[in-house]
């Protein structure tokens, strides 16, 4: 069975999407189409901006989304998924290549999602970091004993690798606690604040709005989901995921463990970078992983 994965923020790079733009009318056709929908010139920030032009998360996630889900389109007949799943705004690349959303709509809630997200960062000063060579348990039991800070898990990217999400003063406390119980790393993380923690509440709220007056349709395969890291087919069930993913944590360790249980055997990343092929060989060498090419 195939597994198709589509990546999240900080898999962007200058030039991403613009082979596909060159090399495909299909592909030309969305992107253009993209840029009418925002009413700005994505493409000309994705293929000849800055890096510091893609780092703002009001073009970084738009973007990743378009690279991911104009590959998948035109890949066609040849993207024939078993399951999907989506790390984080990789989520609604998966449902708009899965059909449950539509390209347009998909658009739309990304972006807004990341403008809400750029406006709940500006709110509250905060942060995250990665934690590297504790269990999960020992990264959760830390968190909590951290009373007057908001600090917790954010990513369970995979075992030994935690990703925290708090204040910034919450954040460089933690930081100190883990190494002292012996993390390999505690490595703050180059974002704008405290993605899926408590401090996106204002960004989960005006997203929820726009996602319960978005069409949601059943998708041609299940769906992996973050909140749950279960699989996944009710539209109502997937849109409430979605919402609750701004403030909960990304249970990606859970989402392999159980796509490779229900028998994944290939898992094919769609978008840019290779970071979620690595985190699935982490939980299993003998998987066979590979990057969608045209």
């Amino acid at each position: 069975m195939k597994a198709y994965v589509f990546p999240g923020q900080g898999a962007q790079f200058v030039g991403m999407g613009k082979d596909l733009f060159e090399k495909s009318a299909k592909a030309k056709e969305l992107f253009l189409r993209a840029n009418n929908i925002l009413k700005f010139n994505i493409t000309d920030l994705m293929f000849d901006g800055t890096d510091e032009d893609l780092r703002q998360t009001k073009v970084t996630q738009p973007a990743i989304f378009l690279h991911s889900v104009i590959l998948a389109t035109v890949l066609g007949d040849d993207f024939k998924p078993d399951m999907v799943a989506g790390h984080s705004l990789g989520e609604f690349s998966a449902l708009v290549a899965n059909k449950t959303l539509s390209f347009d709509d998909g658009l739309k809630l990304v972006y807004k999602r990341a403008l809400a997200m750029q406006n709940a960062c500006e709110l509250n000063p905060s942060t995250m970091a990665a934690i590297l060579g504790l269990s999960d348990k020992e990264v959760e039991n830390i968190c909590s004993i951290i009373k007057d800070e908001v600090v917790v898990p954010a990513n369970y990217n995979s075992p030994g690798q935690l990703v925290i999400s708090g204040s910034e003063k919450g954040i460089a406390i933690a930081c100190e606690k883990m190494l002292a119980a012996g993390a390999k790393r505690a490595l703050p993380l180059k974002v704008g604040g405290a993605f899926h923690s408590p401090l996106m509440e204002p960004a989960r709220v005006e997203l929820a709005d726009a996602i319960n007056s978005t069409k949601f349709s059943r998708g041609i395969c299940p769906i992996y989901q973050n909140v749950t890291g279960q699989s996944v087919t009710d539209p109502e069930i997937i849109k409430n995921n979605l919402i609750a993913q701004l403030t909960a944590p990304v249970r990606w360790t859970h989402i392999m463990n159980n796509m490779i249980a229900n028998g994944a055997k290939t898992v094919i990343e769609v978008g840019p970078g290779t970071v979620l092929q690595g985190l699935f060989k982490k939980v299993d060498r003998n998987i066979e992983t590979m990057s969608a090419t045209i």
